[in-house]
């Protein structure tokens, strides 16, 4: 899935977050946080950079990377949607690979708390300080 000298982060990533409750009658579309494409680019060492973004929005990403087991992320999303400042933060973890594991695709898994409030779609606020796990698989080249 990569080695130490390549940004294996580098590229694009099919991103959906889900809010966390515990709740087994909830229905899935209920959970839904976000999703959209991570992007990230090539930046020096231990640096992360890009966005995240889907119809109507999109988000400069800036952060960390670093190498151990698992590979870590760990950044903040910033953009103006809608006229409003949004502001995510966000941590994940590179999944290690199965030694038996079958069609296995590169993947990222974390978690992400809202860090400011802004207007919701529905007309009310979406709160700071809400948290949701979130998952990217990358794209093939």
């Amino acid at each position: 899935m990569g080695k130490k000298d390549e940004n294996v982060f580098v590229g694009k990533w099919s991103y959906r977050s889900w809010l966390n409750d515990a709740d087994l009658a909830t229905e899935p579309d209920d959970l839904l946080f976000g999703s959209g494409t991570i992007e990230l680019v090539e930046a020096p060492t231990e640096i992360l950079r890009g966005t995240i973004g889907g119809e109507g929005w999109q988000l400069e990403l800036t952060g960390s990377r670093s190498y151990g087991n698992p590979m870590t992320v760990r950044f903040r999303g910033k953009g103006v949607v809608g006229g409003a400042e949004w502001i995510y933060d966000y941590v994940g973890y590179l999944v290690p690979e199965w030694p038996d594991g079958v069609q296995q695709k590169t993947a990222m898994v974390g978690s992400i708390v809202r860090a400011i409030p802004h207007p919701s779609s529905g007309g009310g606020t979406s709160p700071a300080g809400v948290v949701a796990s979130w998952y990217a698989v990358k794209r093939s080249s």
